[in-house]
């Protein structure tokens, strides 16, 4: 059971990822992108999202260049001006700005896609557990994006998987009412499916 309060997992969630080695990220990369091959999900959608990691996040940059060598449409999430996210089509080498957390965006705003019409989103955690719960940032930015998800929960698109190195895992997370629950989670180690979405993020 989660006994820390969630600012207080968080701070602990955060400490490790900041404190992995920079060759462990790495390899938490290299890792990453054969979990997310051997799994066939980019095979599956024509659209998917990725992000810019920060903070110590697992970072999907191998992926999303061998996503682009596929020939799919990547997109990366942009702060958008009601709190919520755009989703802007990216290819490696576009120009980026950060905003005003200091991550980086695609300077180019004009080619966005709406969030629902996407296939896959690949979303950083800070934390997780295997019920599809996701401890994020705490500003809410993808549970407002992503609401159309918890409003039609039989919608088959996007698929919202976490991205996360094992050592985030956590046992359990209290579900909010605002919490947006995962389809999958992919870590350095393994692709954890999400039977009854009975998460949060």
């Amino acid at each position: 059971m989660e006994t820390l309060s969630r600012p207080q997992l968080r701070k602990q969630l955060r400490a490790k990822r900041q404190a992995l080695p920079s060759l462990q990220q790495q390899r938490a990369a290299t890792a990453l992108d054969k979990t997310l091959v051997r799994s066939g999900l980019l095979n599956r959608y024509q659209h998917i999202a990725f992000y810019q990691a920060n903070d110590g996040e697992i970072d999907p940059t191998i992926l999303l260049q061998r996503a682009h060598r596929w020939g799919r449409r990547c997109y990366m999430p942009v702060l958008a001006p009601n709190n919520s996210l755009w989703f802007v089509r990216y290819r490696p080498g576009d120009k980026l700005k950060k905003n005003r957390f200091g991550i980086p965006e695609p300077a180019n705003r004009k080619a966005r896609r709406k969030p629902w019409t996407l296939g896959l989103v690949l979303l950083p955690l800070v934390g997780f557990d295997r019920q599809g719960g996701r401890l994020g940032m705490g500003g809410g930015f993808y549970d407002r994006c992503f609401n159309c998800v918890k409003r039609h929960p039989k919608m088959t698109q996007p698929q919202l998987v976490g991205l996360a190195h094992r050592c985030q895992e956590v046992e359990y997370l209290k579900l909010e009412s605002w919490d947006i629950p995962l389809s999958q989670v992919a870590t350095d180690g393994e692709l954890i499916p999400i039977s009854d979405n009975e998460g949060g993020t």
